[in-house]
């Protein structure tokens, strides 16, 4: 018998908004570098945790200016030009209705399902995403990696969503997120893990197998 699903955890960049990763590439065809280069200068293995200066600043262990300064040093030692304000004004909206997202949580707690963000991000950037969304009607919790001090793909910032929402078998918790390495962390503790491509309505898809399964 299958474990009922009782919360309904999601990432917020990539999945309420374009990948960040997507600025990241246009910047790169910019300045004539390979994408996947330019994601590793300016966010690190992202796969993992470390000291890069990104995921210093997703840990709020420094603030932007000190990371972007660390970024821009290493850039430089590598022959690439890393302008920050160009690479994330290269954001841009990529014409995809995320809309059905927000409905869709509406309707998840309509069903009675508990919902939250669970979101590698940074403190400056806080009163910007958040003022995006009705937080406080779509979300049960939010665990935001520069306040918790821990980041995707670290398995505790996984346990503490689940905690924080009261849910003591990961199994009956299914967790949204764009980057694929982040979705196996969740699966490695016992969570259902969903990847959402730019267009989000086929992994909505899988959240309804789910839970009428």
């Amino acid at each position: 018998m299958s474990t009922k699903i009782e919360a309904v955890i999601f990432d917020y960049g990539g999945v309420f908004t374009p990948s960040p990763f997507l600025a990241a590439h246009a910047y790169a065809k910019t300045q004539g570098v390979a994408p996947e280069k330019m994601v590793s200068v300016v966010f690190g293995d992202y796969h993992e945790d470390n000291d890069h200066p990104w995921h210093q600043l997703e840990r709020g262990e420094v603030d932007l200016t000190t990371a972007l300064t660390g970024i821009g040093e290493h850039a430089d030692r590598l022959g690439i030009n890393f302008d920050a304000a160009e690479l994330f004004g290269a954001m841009t909206d990529d014409g995809i209705d995320r809309t059905v997202v927000i409905d869709y949580v509406r309707g998840l707690r309509r069903q009675g399902l508990l919902t939250a963000i669970l979101t590698n991000n940074i403190a400056e950037y806080s009163h910007v995403w958040r003022a995006q969304l009705p937080i406080g009607e779509l979300f049960d919790a939010v665990i935001d990696s520069c306040e918790e001090k821990i980041r995707k793909p670290d398995p505790d910032i996984y346990w503490r969503a689940l905690a924080r929402l009261g849910i003591e078998n990961p199994a009956a918790s299914i967790f949204l997120d764009d980057f694929a390495p982040n979705v196996e962390a969740a699966r490695a503790i016992g969570m259902h893990g969903i990847v959402v491509h730019p267009d989000p309505r086929p992994a909505l898809a899988q959240v309804d197998e789910l839970l009428t399964s």
